[in-house]
């Protein structure tokens, strides 16, 4: 891994830690991430296995915890994230520092993976994907939610347009999607995230491809699998 870039990284999401922590719970238990853990609890048997990437402050990981019965370890590259995420103390629950590009797990070690808005923001999104792979377990669940083209996250991106490092990788759903299929995943099922001006009858009659265009963050479950 370059090193300068992963000091920024931990630069750049250090300095948004405080903030993200005032609001991780309302986006969990109100927002746009309120569907995920029931979601989640449909495909991934209660009591497993799960590796939370890009946890952030640990709220997600803390529901899964408590709502799924999961053991969970839950892993952010940024340090100042991580000590939010260490005072949810329960049994189950673990943090570690880690980044998604450089898992320190043996191979298939879990039963279920979670990631919110992470990949997007990884310097390398395919070698990301590959490790995830390695570490769970065959025919294990993968829930990942990538930004839409409407997230206003998406903002940060802009400055690539001047030849600048940006942090949020360009990946839209439906390339995700494309690079899933194509390396070992079975695309189980899916769902989009609006913005308030979308409404359900707006999208029900489009094509996923469309919704996806229209989204603020789309949701996947996908399977490993082996072709054949």
């Amino acid at each position: 891994m370059n090193m300068k870039w992963s000091n920024d990284e931990h630069n750049n999401w250090d300095n948004k830690a405080l903030s993200w922590h005032q609001n991780s719970e309302n986006m969990w238990e109100n927002g746009s991430r309120k569907s995920i853990i029931p979601f989640f609890s449909q495909y991934v048997q209660k009591g497993m296995n799960v590796l939370d990437l890009g946890c952030g402050d640990g709220y997600g990981s803390l529901k899964l915890n408590q709502i799924g019965g999961y053991n969970v370890i839950g892993i952010d590259l940024s340090p100042e994230m991580i000590k939010l995420a260490l005072t949810r103390k329960k049994e189950g629950l673990q943090f570690r520092e880690a980044s998604i590009l450089d898992l320190p797990f043996q191979a298939n070690t879990f039963d279920g993976l979670l990631s919110i808005n992470c990949l997007e923001w990884t310097s390398d999104p395919y070698r990301a994907l590959q490790n995830v792979y390695s570490v769970l377990r065959e025919q294990g669940k993968f829930c990942i939610a990538i930004l839409g083209p409407t997230a206003f996250p998406r903002e940060e991106s802009f400055f690539r347009l001047y030849g600048k490092r940006t942090f949020c990788h360009t990946i839209m759903p439906w390339e995700f999607e494309r690079m899933a299929i194509e390396n070992g995943w079975r695309i189980l099922d899916g769902y989009g995230v609006y913005k308030k001006g979308v409404k359900e009858d707006l999208v029900k009659n489009l094509s996923v491809e469309l919704k996806q265009s229209l989204s603020f963050m789309w949701v996947f479950m996908l399977e490993k699998y082996h072709a054949g």
